[in-house]
């Protein structure tokens, strides 16, 4: 056989292996591109996905958001999207395990609590059946919620007394309230208009969105809570059908970079952006931590609130209280470490 047949030999065959398939995810998003939630997570998440699968799997971040953000949940239940991101607490009553991880005075690292609670979905909460309807890829937390105030005696115990204080979605609507101050819902974006036009008197926010969302010019005070006044619950779900049609090899390489390496990658995102946000407000606003008088008296009124969450999350079936010890141990040892 002559060199050239040889070589279209080769060719032909070639050809006629089997090229293996490319499965396309689509990601949805409603959060503008450069917020670090997108750009130093989920971005990366698509990346690490595409790595590990050694390019069978391609994630692609939609250009445009398909609804809300309390809408994509079911986007990723429904087929939507493949894969969605977003907040349990923009659906009141939905995910009432969230309650576990939401609950004043925590700690202190994003990281160490979104480790750990990952580790306590994967061991107890996912028992509720509250994600049966997705593959979940990732849960975790922002860094701890401090109080953010235009004016007033920050060390006084009852600071927040009679204030109007935006919240967001889940339990620090609850927890204002416990405090004295009177809510006033509003979506992050827009804290700002809140803000400037005197509807709110201060805002409960991670030091990350203080400084992302542009309100450092609208806030004098901050009072520093150790173990965080709350925190904020996230989700990061892909459709079941999607991930089900996937060999088990991929959803082994998959997982390899998701569930507690995409919890502790979340964590490690929001501790340095809170990093970055206090940094700006360096000279601009004063940050004083709680007095031992503000933490007993906190903790006190809030103990009630923490007993009914703690019970709540047991109406899934779980068993709640044992869940939240879980997790207090587990962010121990991670502080620890």
């Amino acid at each position: 056989m002559t060199r050239f047949a040889l070589l279209s030999s080769a060719a032909f065959m070639a050809l006629a292996l089997p090229v293996a398939a490319q499965t396309t995810l689509t990601v949805a998003n409603w959060l503008p591109p450069s917020h670090p939630l997108v750009s130093e997570l989920i971005v990366p998440m698509t990346q690490a996905i595409e790595e590990a699968t050694h390019g069978e799997v391609k994630a692609t971040l939609l250009p445009a958001p398909l609804g809300p953000p309390a809408a994509h949940f079911d986007f990723a239940v429904n087929g939507v999207a493949d894969i969605t991101f977003g907040v349990q607490g923009y659906n009141p009553g939905r995910f009432k395990t969230t309650n576990i991880v939401e609950l004043p005075f925590l700690g202190n690292s994003a990281e160490a609590i979104s480790v750990a609670y990952w580790r306590t979905f994967h061991t107890m909460l996912r028992d509720a059946g509250e994600y049966d309807d997705v593959h979940v890829l990732a849960v975790f937390s922002h860094g701890p919620g401090e109080v953010f105030l235009k004016e007033g005696d920050v060390s006084d115990v009852d600071v927040l007394k009679g204030r109007k204080i935006r919240v967001g979605g889940g339990i620090v609507h609850e927890v204002v309230s416990k405090l004295g101050a009177v809510p006033v819902e509003g979506p992050s974006s827009k804290s700002y208009e809140l803000l400037s036009q005197g509807v709110a008197d201060g805002i409960t926010f991670p030091y990350e969105s203080v400084n992302f969302f542009k309100l450092i010019p609208q806030l004098d005070k901050a009072i520093a809570v150790d173990g965080g006044l709350y925190n904020t619950s996230f989700y990061i779900v892909m459709n079941k059908a999607k991930w089900e049609a996937l060999s088990p090899e991929v959803q082994d390489e998959i997982n390899s970079v998701t569930g507690e390496a995409l919890a502790r990658k979340a964590g490690q995102m929001w501790d340095a952006a809170d990093e970055k946000g206090r940094a700006a407000m360096e000279g601009k606003i004063a940050i004083t931590p709680a007095t031992d008088a503000q933490m007993d008296a906190w903790k006190t009124a809030l103990q009630p609130l923490v007993d009914a969450k703690i019970e709540e999350a047991s109406s899934t079936g779980i068993d709640g209280q044992a869940a939240y010890e879980f997790l207090t141990s587990e962010i121990a040892k991670e502080t620890a470490e």
